[in-house]
């Protein structure tokens, strides 16, 4: 049975639009980081500015597994999912 729902299509290049676009997000975040009037603006700009600039921090798992870890793939990517 056929999806009724249409699926909208980004562009193969979106990556690279988005990426055209750096300079001015970090001009953007950056002058919310130093004059934002509210806190959590602030914050919140500061934070994506260290992890586009250092990554972000590693998060620790502590997790206890008793007994089998099931992964199951649902869609094998191609070379044409790639590009």
């Amino acid at each position: 049975m056929p999806d009724p729902t249409p699926k909208k299509t980004l562009p193969r290049d979106l990556k690279s639009i988005a990426r055209a676009h750096t300079d001015v997000a970090i001009r953007a975040l950056s002058g919310i980081a130093e004059n934002g009037e509210q806190e959590a603006a602030r914050v919140s700009a500061s934070i994506a500015l260290l992890d586009r600039g250092w990554g972000k921090p590693n998060q620790p798992h502590d997790a206890k597994l008793d007994g089998e870890l099931r992964i199951t793939i649902r869609k094998l990517l191609t070379k044409s999912d790639d590009e």
